[in-house]
């Protein structure tokens, strides 16, 4: 690396996830290219994107981990949600609370994107089906409300509720993007997951333009949690609807109502 002329870019053919940090904090590394499985044309297709005929808008679909994960606690332990007794932090972008080389849904561009919400609903009121109850959960407080959550299969749930995005392309370059849409369930739900994707759409924006892209919700597909005996319920209370991440993304609240 140290006799090459010109920047040092690192491309990364594997299925899965590596332990990368080693380039991630190597100076001579600029830039990084994960392929995958590139195939036949793999080549070709690399090349557009260094040198800039293609500009890229992909995201990871993994959480990228470092190689110590595999020691916190023996790969034949199942639970996805952390064990804080054992040092273990958790599996997946859902439920780890340690540290990653790069989180799942990350990607780079040669173009600099951001949102602006266009309208959102505020609220969504969902109906108990006839003489069903409401399904008690755990909250590190008292709780939200007489009905705290109810069962999916309990509800009503035709309606979609829709909000719009505007997408803005600040960079020099056309590109597409990815927006990805997460519900964050009511501040302490115990074993709620800290996100979860719900949605997600690909946009092409030329530089300097915008784009609205519009998505549709059903709370019963969209905001319920699994509880500890695999039950799906829909939690009463604020959820967030986030937009991107929680550094460059949006979001806003959106209440359930049970009734």
């Amino acid at each position: 690396m140290a006799v090459a002329g010109g920047p040092k870019i690192l491309v990364i053919m594997s299925g899965g996830v590596v332990d990368i940090n080693f380039a991630k904090n190597n100076w001579f590394v600029e830039a990084m290219l994960w392929a995958g499985y590139p195939g036949g044309e793999g080549g070709r297709a690399i090349a557009d994107v260094i040198y800039g005929k293609y500009n890229p808008g992909g995201r990871l679909p993994l959480t990228w981990y470092y190689n110590d994960y595999v020691k916190q606690i023996p790969m034949t332990s199942m639970p996805l949600r952390p064990l804080p007794d054992q040092g273990y932090a958790g599996r997946t972008y859902k439920f780890l609370t340690g540290e990653t080389i790069y989180p799942f849904g990350y990607g780079m561009s040669y173009s600099y994107f951001n949102y602006t919400l266009k309208s959102i609903p505020d609220s969504v009121d969902l109906s108990l089906g006839e003489n069903k109850l409401c399904h008690k959960v755990i909250y590190t407080d008292d709780g939200l409300t007489f009905c705290d959550s109810a069962l999916v299969s309990d509800l009503s749930c035709e309606k979609h509720d829709e909000f719009e995005v505007a997408v803005n392309n600040l960079g020099p370059k056309d590109g597409s993007h990815v927006v990805l849409v997460y519900d964050v369930p009511p501040v302490g739900l115990e074993g709620a997951p800290i996100k979860q994707l719900v949605t997600f759409q690909r946009v092409h924006v030329l530089a300097g333009h915008s784009e609205t892209v519009k998505f549709k919700l059903n709370a019963c597909e969209s905001l319920y949690v699994v509880d500890s005996s695999a039950y799906k319920l829909v939690p009463a209370g604020e959820h967030t609807i986030l937009i991107g991440d929680e550094m460059q993304g949006a979001s806003f609240p959106l209440t359930v109502h049970l009734g």
